[in-house]
């Protein structure tokens, strides 16, 4: 079958394996030692958004798939930064970009997929997830006494661990699911220091113009930064597949972090063997006919 192509990961040194044996204090924050520098690492990217702009069009002829991406990450870590670069220059007809933040009541009556189901990219087009239904099994799982707010038949009776066990069931199958009809899925996890994002806080408060970015409940998420890290590593283990996989791409060098989402996103897009629609003799006589009447008008 034609979506079988997605089905074997894009190779790259942040691809999450899928044994589940990753261990977040075993990877780096900062890029490897052989990577481009800055001005090199800018360079490349232009060089990978007009690919893509290519890519993108062959996408939205082809209309065999949909390119669905998700990017998880702490707070600062460049979340928004990331997704504003790397689709620079993407027809704003073919991509869409939607950010999920604490649920609605409407979205709380529904179960923890709805919300993001009914954004999923058609046929054709780039879904962007600026966090997503995985916030489900890492903001939550940090605050368990949050799951009551969902109102499901026995959570209460069901100790946290089994809660979230089910739910990485849920995701397997929902991606499992969406690759099966043509959903390409990448899934990113901007992978940025506690230090780093000290520091990045820091310029939030002392700019003024960034003053709007920073709240208090910044730092207090802050505080359990050690329970974020655990949710995450569960979460990336649980549910990198080679039809959906994570890729822990290194957050504190920006340049670095988006030049490589970007390769990964090339990449994926050129493996898919993408084509505009051939003409067919029919179709061929109606434009050399129509081309004949266009012509006559001179």
């Amino acid at each position: 079958m034609k979506h079988a192509k997605h089905f074997t990961p894009i190779k790259s040194p942040h691809l999450v394996p899928f044994e589940g044996e990753f261990r977040l204090k075993e990877v780096s924050h900062d890029p490897p030692p052989d990577a481009p520098k800055r001005h090199h690492c800018e360079r490349e990217m232009r060089d990978r958004i007009e690919e893509m702009q290519k890519l993108q069009s062959r996408l939205y002829a082809d209309d065999a798939y949909a390119l669905l991406l998700i990017f998880q990450a702490m707070d600062a870590a460049g979340k928004d930064g990331t997704i504003r670069a790397v689709m620079t220059g993407i027809n704003p007809a073919g991509c869409q970009v939607f950010s999920f933040k604490k649920p609605s009541a409407e979205e709380l009556d529904h179960d923890f997929l709805w919300r993001t189901t009914k954004c999923l990219p058609e046929r054709g087009r780039i879904g962007i997830f600026n966090r997503s239904y995985y916030e489900d099994v890492l903001v939550q799982r940090v605050h368990p006494e949050w799951l009551n707010n969902q109102r499901v038949p026995g959570i209460a009776d069901l100790a946290p661990d089994a809660v979230f066990e089910d739910r990485y069931d849920s995701i397997r199958d929902h991606e499992r699911h969406l690759a099966r009809n043509g959903t390409v899925i990448l899934k990113f996890f901007l992978n940025v220091s506690k230090e780093e994002q000290r520091q990045r806080f820091l310029d939030r408060i002392n700019e003024p113009k960034s003053n709007w970015k920073f709240s208090a409940a910044d730092i207090q998420e802050r505080g359990h930064w050690s329970d974020y890290m655990a949710a995450y590593e569960t979460a990336l283990n649980a549910t990198s597949r080679p039809w959906a996989p994570w890729y822990a791409i290194p957050a504190d060098n920006k340049p670095y972090m988006r030049l490589a989402v970007c390769d990964i996103i090339a990449a994926r897009l050129e493996s898919l063997d993408l084509s505009y629609p051939k003409v067919g003799n029919e179709q061929r006589a109606m434009l050399l006919d129509a081309k004949k009447h266009l012509e006559a008008e001179a």
